[in-house]
Order: structure tokens, then C-alpha cells, then sequence
């Protein structure tokens, strides 16, 4: 089991990092076409408010109470009984997420004032941002219906298809960005058209993979199935859950609408790139470990279900610190590298630099919020995880009124990385009080090894690269070239040293 859940996570990792690779393309043609300024700040926040109730409802509090759910009745039920379970589900969220769009076109403008209350008093902004609302809003039930069908797969060990399928996301906005903005009076209305399409496309990649399996759902309205009512109960404290998370970075979008022209822009552009470690090998853990924790609690395998969340934490570790490491000292060569061309000027990269150090200083235990939220999911306890992410969205607030003046908004990411410093410590401190999670005897010298690869490789950054000036000025191909090799050595010099002080693959197996 050990083997295959490692070789799980590299499928999911392996897919995930195409789909983010190619995600920043995407970012890379946004930021060259459309920069940091008021279309982009309008098509940030359209796009958000979407992405707001996908995560709420479809990755968020759908997912947890229905991956656990699926895996129950894969494990105890008949095939047809799955079937009718799965059709139930589908038609239920069809009918409910048709409505909830219906409410998102009509009212589009009142959703922008209130997520982005700064945006009234910019007629511009606020126009626009509601016109690309409307052409985006339907894209909730075309992704909703998408997570769901990945779910489907991921229960039965298909991860490989789910991660995959965002790619149909980046193509689309990358092929009406290129293709699209050239033919329309207002160039930036590009990408809502191809959000529009990436969610048609990403649901309809997915349906010949479950035709193949024979879990292909036909959806049929029934709020008296007992599989779906169970799902249903389970999805209130869980949507509390996620919507306290969501509702974090809806409070961010919020106080930068206050700001200056660009504010939104450049945390998304920060934002985006702290979402490589937490989107490849964060979620890839999670996605992974979710199912076969519910199977183990199912079992009542206790020991086993601990060592599995104690496998997920140190996976989690040994990519995570080089990441936060590599994020503060490379910021701002990274951000050249990527973003510094066409519209995106010297003064957005270094802007965006500061709200990505801000970001990075969270990424580790926003990683490992993934692997410790899932050690309650699958024991279908979804209360606790609701309460500290209550605690942590509190934090958040308060930190956000406190650092905005004096930081603008990299005071905004630096609030958000603060409570998920709490969030994550709550959560991993909870699980070993219960005793769910007892850490092995190896941990001290698993963290000694991790300290002597990291501070080795903090140490060569620190020295090795240049002035932040040096990488504004710069040509493309200096910077790539350069990027490159502080990477390469770095990775190099990290893995080595970890070899050096004792780590083997065994360390890392269950």
C-alpha cells in the first residue's frame, strides 16, 4: 500500500505540475497582454467570485462529504447501488448550481460592490467587473460538475485524469487571450469568454474516461436517496469549514480594492506562484491520502491511519521548506523572469515581490493544512476543522486592518500567512491530542536532516544571487539562464546535503 500511495502521489504530482507549468504561460500571456492595471484588476475579481464558490462548494465542502461517502459505498455496496447513488448526486447538484447562476448573471453587480466595495467608487472598474461576472458565473456548475466526476475517479484510483484536466483551463484562456482579444472592442473581455469555455472543456474531457469505467452518472433529481441526504447533512458544518477559508481570501480582495490601481493584480501574480508547491505536491498528497484514509477508518485501522497522515506531513516537510526558502531569496528574479515583459513593468514585478516573500512565509503550513484537514475529513469530523478555520479567519481581520497601512498589500499576504500559521497548528496539535496522529520515534532526526538541507540552501541563495536591480534590468535571456542555474544548484545542493546527513528513500515510505 505504502508503494502505491507514493506512486499515486507522483501520478497526481507528475499531471499537476503540466497543468501549473502551463498555468503559468497562461499568466505569463495575461501579464504580457493586459499588465497589472484596470482590466486586470476587474478580470481578477469576476474571476474570483467563481472560483470563491467552486472551492465552497465543489473542491471545498462537496469533496469532503462526498469522497468518504463514494468510498463507503464502493466498499460495502453493489455497483448498481453506486450508480444510483452517483445519479442522484449529479442531478441534485445540477438543479441546485442551475439556480445559484441564474441568481449570479441577474445580480452580478451587487456581488462586485460587495466583494469589492472599493470598486464603487471607480466607475470603470466596477463596470466592467460586472460585465465579465456575467459571461464567468456560469462556470461554477460546468467546474462543480467536473470536481465531482474527478472525485468519482480519484475514489477509484484514476488521479491521473482529474489532475490533468486544468490544462483544458489554461488553453482556453491562453487561445482566446492570443487569439480573441485582438477582435473585441474591449480586449480584456477575452479571458471571461475563455473561462466560459474552460470549465465546457474541462467537464467534457473527463466523460469518455468514466464511460471507459462504467461511472459515468445519470443524473436524476431525488432529494429522498439516502446517499445524497447523508452527503447534504455533511456539507453544512463542511461548507462553514471552506467558507471560512474562502471567505480569507474574499477579506483580501476586499481591503487591496481600497488600494491603489494594480493592488489585486499583483497578489494574484504572488499568489499564483506560491500555488506551485501548495497546488502540485500539497494537493497531490491530499487527493491521494483522502480516500485511502476514509478506507482505513472504514477498516478502524488506527495505526495504519496514523502512519499514513504521519507519511503525508514529512512528504509534505521535505518539499516544503525548499519552497519557502527558494520563494523569499529568488522573489524577485522569478518574478522578472516570468512576468517582466509587455505590459508587466519593473514596478509590477517588484510590488508583486513583495506580497510573494509575504506569501511564502505561510506556504509551508498552508501545505500542510491540505494533509491535516483530511485526518478529520475522513473520520467524517468535520465540526473541528470548521472551528479553527473560525479562529484563523478572525486572525486574519484583525491582521489585515493592522498591517494594510504601514505594508499596503503585502500586509494583506502577510495576514493571510499568519492565519494559516494558526490554522495549521491548530489543526496538526488537535489530531495528536486525539491520538489519531502519533508522530514516529524518527521525527527528530527526520528534522535535523530537513534544518542541515535548508539552511544550506538558504545560505547559497543568500550569496549566490544578484541585486534585485541587476534582475530588472536584464535582458530575457540572462534572467532565464540565470533563474536556471540558482534552481538547479540549489536543488542540487539540497537533496545532497540531506543525503549527506543521513535521508534515504526509506525514510520517506510507509
Amino acid at each position: 500500500m505504502g508503494k502505491a500511495l507514493i506512486k499515486s502521489t507522483g501520478t497526481v504530482a507528475g499531471m499537476t505540475m503540466i497543468s501549473r507549468l502551463l498555468g503559468f504561460v497562461r499568466d505569463v500571456v495575461i501579464a504580457s497582454y493586459f499588465g497589472a492595471g484596470v482590466g486586470a484588476d476587474a478580470f481578477f475579481l469576476a474571476c474570483r467570485i467563481p472560483n470563491f464558490m467552486r472551492r465552497l462548494f465543489a473542491e471545498g465542502a462537496f469533496s469532503q462529504a462526498f469522497v468518504p461517502m463514494l468510498s463507503e459505498y464502493r466498499q460495502k455496496q453493489s455497483h448498481e447501488k453506486v450508480m444510483s447513488f452517483l445519479g442522484h448526486v449529479t442531478g441534485v447538484m445540477i438543479l441546485v448550481l442551475s439556480v445559484v447562476v441564474i441568481i449570479g448573471v441577474v445580480a452580478a453587480p451587487a456581488f462586485i460592490a460587495l466583494f469589492a466595495p472599493g470598486f464603487i467608487d471607480d466607475p470603470v472598474r466596477f463596470e466592467l467587473a460586472g460585465r465579465m461576472l456575467r459571461i464567468c458565473f456560469p462556470y461554477i456548475l460546468f467546474i462543480s460538475l467536473t470536481a465531482c466526476a474527478g472525485g468519482i475517479l480519484n475514489c477509484y484510483e484514476q488521479f491521473a485524469v482529474p489532475a490533468f484536466t486544468p490544462v483544458m483551463f489554461n488553453i482556453s484562456l491562453i487561445s482566446c487571450a492570443v487569439y480573441l482579444s485582438g477582435q473585441l472592442e474591449t480586449p480584456i473581455m477575452s479571458l471571461a469568454y475563455g473561462m466560459l469555455v474552460a470549465g465546457i472543456a474541462q467537464l467534457l474531457f473527463q466523460f469518455p474516461f468514466l464511460k471507459v469505467k462504467n461511472l459515468l452518472p445519470r443524473p436524476r433529481v431525488s432529494f429522498h436517496d439516502e446517499g445524497v441526504n447523508k452527503v447534504l447533512k455533511r456539507m453544512v458544518p463542511a461548507i462553514f469549514g471552506v467558507s471560512l477559508a474562502q471567505i480569507n481570501v474574499l477579506v483580501d480582495v476586499l481591503f487591496a480594492s481600497f488600494l491603489s490601481v494594480g493592488s489585486i493584480s499583483w497578489l494574484y501574480y504572488s499568489d499564483r506562484l506560491m500555488q506551485l508547491p501548495l497546488g502540485v505536491f500539497g494537493v497531490a498528497v491530499a487527493t491521494v491520502v483522502l480516500p485511502h484514509l476514509s478506507r482505513k477508518h472504514s477498516d478502524q485501522s488506527t495505526e495504519d491511519y496514523s502512519e499514513a497522515l504521519d507519511w503525508s506531513v514529512r512528504l509534505m516537510l521535505i518539499i516544503g521548506l525548499p519552497s519557502v526558502i527558494a520563494l523569499v531569496f529568488l522573489a524577485t528574479p522569478i518574478m522578472a523572469t516570468l512576468f517582466k515583459h509587455g505590459q508587466f513593468t519593473a514596478e509590477d514585478v517588484q510590488m508583486a515581490s513583495r506580497s510573494l516573500v509575504a506569501f511564502a512565509l505561510g506556504l509551508q503550513f498552508f501545505m500542510l493544512i491540505k494533509v491535516l484537514a483530511s485526518g478529520y475529513y475522513a473520520q467524517q469530523n468535520i465540526k473541528t476543522p470548521v472551528k479553527y478555520a473560525a479562529i484563523a479567519m478572525v486572525v486574519n481581520i484583525i491582521a489585515n486592518a493592522a498591517f494594510i497601512v504601514p505594508l499596503g498589500h503585502a500586509g494583506i499576504a502577510l495576514a493571510t500567512s499568519l492565519s494559516g500559521i494558526l490554522n495549521a497548528s491548530l489543526l496538526g496539535l488537535g489530531l495528536m491530542r486525539d491520538g489519531v496522529w502519533k508522530p514516529s520515534r524518527a521525527w527528530y532526526k527526520y528534522l535535523g536532516r530537513l534544518f542541515v538541507g535548508s539552511a544550506f540552501l538558504a545560505t547559497w541563495l543568500y550569496f549566490a544571487t544578484s541585486s534585485d536591480n541587476i534582475w530588472l534590468v536584464a535582458n530575457f535571456k540572462w534572467r532565464l539562464l540565470h533563474l536556471g542555474w540558482l534552481i538547479s544548484s540549489g536543488i542540487v545542493i539540497y537533496f545532497g546535503m540531506l543525503l549527506v546527513s543521513g535521508l534515504r528513500t526509506r525514510d520517506l515510505r510507509i
